[in-house]
């Protein structure tokens, strides 16, 4: 459903795109403290794993901001976990991000 990029817990988590956030929550089994932010009517980004949250719902963020901390996995692994969704299901992260 996306991809684990590997961090430090602490690091920062930023936001690919500009958008709002829609959640920002530890409900969702498997996700941890999770944020997730709607960039326009199709696409959404999940970022999962996360330690501490800096962002809340309603809150408009821009590309680069800081939204979140970098936690630990189910698993025990520090990590972030990142989706993006196009309408509502998930499309290969890979395709969207930077080359770098």
């Amino acid at each position: 459903k996306g991809i684990d990029i590997a961090g430090k817990k602490g690091d920062k988590v930023v936001a690919a795109a500009d958008g709002v956030v829609v959640y920002a929550g530890g409900n969702l089994r498997g996700y941890g403290k999770l944020v997730i932010i709607k960039h326009n009517d199709n696409y959404l980004s999940a970022y999962g794993n996360n330690d501490s949250m800096l962002v809340k719902e309603g809150e408009s963020v821009k590309a680069g901001k800081s939204i979140a901390r970098v936690g630990k996995s189910a698993a025990d692994v520090e990590m972030l976990h990142f989706e993006i969704r196009r309408d509502g299901k998930p499309v290969d992260p890979m395709k969207y991000l930077p080359a770098s």
